[in-house]
């Protein structure tokens, strides 16, 4: 067929106002490239630090230096940083915690909380009271095998149960 019979070639209606021939094309159609993958790249981002509002930074900054035996690294009247022991195994690891000073108190419920991992949480919960945590209620009921704690800003906080020797051995 001759481009000028193509033309002249009646054309339909496919929906959406669109028009096509009914006539093959005297032009073959491009060649559709394979669909390619991407290579996987590893985003440019770290984790640095996980970050909580306080109206005194340096009291819930001592509370949870003593609580998990972090170090201080910076420290100002609006903002303390701890970080994992230097050579520990979280050394590098772990996030570290960042507190900043800001004018209004805690008023609700956590949207993201950390968890505690013990090898005694009996134990581990009486020095964290005795620090001044203090038992929360966030609805989690009796029969859980977690303990929910505050620290002396509110914040709410868990306290696992130990991996049991099986855990521990799968690892």
């Amino acid at each position: 067929m001759t481009a000028r019979a193509i033309a002249l070639a009646p054309a339909r209606d496919c929906g959406q106002g669109a028009r096509v021939t009914t006539e093959p094309s005297i032009h073959p159609a491009p060649a559709t490239p394979a669909p390619t993958t991407p290579a996987p790249t590893t985003p440019a981002l770290r984790w640095q630090c996980v970050c909580f509002d306080s109206t005194d930074p340096r009291r819930i900054g001592s509370f949870w230096e003593q609580a998990l035996g972090w170090r201080r690294t910076y420290d100002t009247d609006d903002e303390v940083v701890l970080e994992p022991p230097e050579g520990s195994r979280e050394d590098g690891v772990s996030p570290d915690i960042l507190f900043l000073r800001v004018p209004e108190q805690k008023s609700t419920k956590n949207r993201l909380h950390i968890d505690l991992r013990p090898t005694d949480q009996g134990a581990e919960v009486a020095r964290l009271e005795t620090l001044g945590a203090v038992r929360a209620d966030v609805g989690q009921g009796d029969d859980q095998t977690w303990v929910v704690l505050a620290d002396p800003d509110g914040n709410e906080f868990c306290v696992l149960r130990a991996f049991t020797d099986d855990e521990l051995a799968d690892g």
